[in-house]
């Protein structure tokens, strides 16, 4: 029985450190994807008074 459980508990530990890779990986092709904050404001506040004019 006690065999069992430590087999289970480390193929537990495999999937927790597989999900933990792949959010890795997530984050990291997010951070290059994201666009910097400064060049969204930027354009945001051009498109509104060029619309409103």
């Amino acid at each position: 029985m006690s065999e069992n459980t430590s087999s289970s508990s480390r193929g537990e530990q495999i999937q927790a450190a597989e999900r933990e890779a792949a959010k890795q990986r997530i984050l990291a092709q997010a951070e290059a994807e994201r666009v910097p904050a400064e060049e969204t404001t930027r354009a945001i506040p051009d498109r509104r008074w060029r619309g409103g004019r």
